[in-house]
């Protein structure tokens, strides 16, 4: 593997995180969706990766369809007979775990992508003499 086969796997790994980052900002910002009639709430989505010779990529996004997270609610006007309400399956908590592991990865291809230029750079300088 040469340098700049090193740099373009980094790349290909700062995108995938990136798209997973913005997916996991997406599942936050609807923790509290909540489900009207005739309507679904919120599903917490999962980014599914596939990692080669040639770098990572983003196969899909899936939704996770595990139950709502049913809350007593009498007073909510979205409440049901029984006066349950219906929230989306975020768990924030679970989600900025998740938060923290994306921005690690993507930190390290940073680290990666910085240090096969460094060398790319080394080797110019070697090459001046």
């Amino acid at each position: 593997m040469n340098l700049n086969s090193a740099m373009r796997i980094s790349s290909t790994g700062l995108a995938a995180e990136r798209f997973r980052m913005d997916t996991i900002s997406a599942n936050i910002a609807n923790a509290n969706t909540i489900k009207k009639p005739g309507a679904d709430a919120w599903h917490r989505q999962d980014v599914i990766l596939s990692g080669d010779a040639d770098g990572v990529r983003v196969v899909g996004v899936v939704d996770n369809k595990d139950d709502y997270i049913v809350k007593y609610e009498p007073e909510n006007p979205y409440a049901d007979e029984n006066g349950q309400v219906f929230y989306s399956n975020v768990d924030p908590l679970q989600e900025m775990v998740n938060m923290m592991s994306a921005s690690r990865a993507y930190e390290a291809n940073i680290e990666a992508f910085n240090s096969a230029k460094s060398m790319i750079r080394s080797a110019m300088e070697i090459g001046k003499v």
